[in-house]
């Protein structure tokens, strides 16, 4: 399996997801002016602060000529995964629903989070078990997720909801717990904590990420057998 893994001026956490990604298959580094894919196999959108997120977070890098490609890519079943700031480019992009908003506190955190598996019927998290607790990092100022009732309603009943924070866990005041959703189609998947940052117990977290990784080279195999 080939992942692509774009680097935005102001990508911070490129190398660590190019570095987790390299556990399970391939990886190479995508720049965002370029329109080359490199013909991966999924893109992984990384954390950071692209362009400074100035204006909003994620709102410069979605017109960057390396999404154009991406949103092709996704609207033809490649697989997507966005981690915090990537998730942010997702959502306005459109490629995700819902909106990241600023913590209800105003601060920036970084701590060490449990999230909870709601759904295991999805790319992303087939190596969990339904209901598994991951002990992940966060590290954002703009991480709450938001949609109004009957989005939230609607996102719940068709299983897009995939990961929520742990009773007494969510940083950042997203509505439901939320911590990270995928689209209707299930091939695109957005979520706040970082994975890349929980692969190796060296790094003082934990092996909990790579679970998502390994879910995706395992949905892959699965579809190419």
């Amino acid at each position: 399996m080939k992942f692509g893994v774009i680097r935005f001026p102001g990508s911070c956490d490129e190398v660590d997801a190019l570095q987790a990604a390299a556990r399970v298959g391939e990886a190479v580094l995508l720049w965002h002016a370029d329109r080359d894919l490199q013909g991966v196999d999924a893109v992984i959108v990384p954390g950071g602060f692209s362009y400074g997120d100035y204006l909003r977070a994620g709102a410069i890098a979605r017109f960057a000529p390396v999404m154009d490609e991406v949103a092709e890519f996704a609207r033809e079943g490649g697989l997507v995964l966005g981690i915090c700031n990537g998730f942010q480019v997702l959502c306005e992009a459109h490629l995700l629903p819902g909106a990241l908003l600023p913590n209800d506190s105003l601060k920036f955190v970084f701590r060490q989070v449990e999230v909870e598996v709601v759904n295991t019927d999805t790319t992303f998290t087939g190596a969990c078990q339904e209901g598994e607790r991951l002990s992940i990092p966060v590290k954002h100022t703009t991480g709450r997720f938001y949609a109004p009732d009957d989005e939230l309603d609607r996102l719940e009943a068709s299983g897009q909801v995939v990961l929520r924070y742990a009773l007494g866990h969510n940083p950042n005041g997203s509505r439901r717990d939320i911590a990270g959703v995928r689209n209707e189609r299930g091939n695109v998947f957005g979520l706040m904590p970082h994975p890349e940052h929980a692969t190796d117990a060296l790094a003082g977290s934990s092996t909990d990420g790579l679970k998502i990784f390994q879910s995706m080279r395992e949905a892959l195999e699965g579809a190419r057998a």
